[in-house]
């Protein structure tokens, strides 16, 4: 009975804050700024603009998930080599607990033209930095932010790997670079599979950064649902635009799991 009841507020649960908010915004996605009933959303989406807001998005959030992503793996490595491997993983992952804002705001600080980024290279007589509302600088906090994303489930695949493994490819006359090429590396693409899933997905629809970190000079699809909602006052637009970040999504995710499964098989 204690069973059923918890299984009971789950669902209840799911169905209220999952369930129902999903379908207020397919709802509202068929309303139009004057209140009617209407497609236009979803025919202004398919504009020229949106489109390329689009193209724009899955381009960020490929460079973000390919630079954590080239970080993220040596370093899950490393970690895993190590004695207080736990300690360094805790270090690693502790700043994902801060709040995002105040770390955008921290960060909006450091890379200011006054910040002590800027200071280090005059105290070294190099030109000041310029990476506050730039595409770099945008690049570099969001690596930053879901780096840890990145190396906690590759980290878990390395950790897993049975030491057998590679005590047999190193007995077989393996270097340690072709044991790393050959064994650690195919036997944990599970978690790099997963960390791709974990930072490609919310990088998609990233707004905050993109807003801070890069100004006006960087326009998401999450960008202009937050446009949408709070400045323009269009719901229904944006609306559409979440609808369709959903769908994105929801392929991403069924695309990675097939991917995942197929490379299951094979090996």
């Amino acid at each position: 009975m204690k069973l059923k009841f918890i299984k009971s507020l789950y669902l209840v649960w799911i169905l209220l804050f999952v369930v129902v908010p999903i379908v207020l915004v397919i709802l509202q996605s068929f309303i139009d700024i004057d209140g009617n009933i209407s497609l236009i959303n979803y025919q202004t989406f398919f504009s020229t603009t949106y489109l390329r807001m689009t193209l724009n998005s899955f381009v960020y959030a490929t460079i973000i998930t390919a630079v954590t992503l080239l970080l993220g793996y040596p370093t899950a490595y490393i970690i895993s080599t190590l004695k207080h491997r736990n300690l360094v993983l805790m270090l690693v992952v502790l700043p994902s607990w801060i709040n995002l804002l105040l770390k955008t705001y921290a960060f909006m600080s450091i890379l200011g033209t006054n910040g002590p980024l800027n200071k280090i290279f005059e105290f070294l007589s190099l030109p000041p930095a310029e990476l506050l509302f730039s595409l770099p600088g945008f690049i570099i906090v969001a690596t930053y932010i879901y780096l840890p994303f990145m190396v906690l489930p590759i980290y878990n695949s390395i950790i897993k790997i049975p030491a057998s493994n590679t005590e047999a490819a190193a007995d077989l006359g393996a270097t340690k670079f072709q044991i790393i090429q050959k064994v650690i590396v195919p036997l944990s693409m599970k978690g790099v599979y997963s960390g791709i899933q974990v930072v490609f997905i919310p990088t998609l629809s990233i707004f905050m950064i993109t807003r801070l970190i890069a100004g006006n000079r960087i326009i998401t699809l999450g960008t202009a649902v937050e446009q949408h909602f709070l400045v323009t006052g269009n719901w229904g637009m944006g609306s559409a635009i979440g609808v369709i970040l959903i769908i994105i999504l929801v392929l991403s995710i069924i695309l990675s799991k097939k991917i995942s499964s197929k490379r299951g098989t094979s090996e």
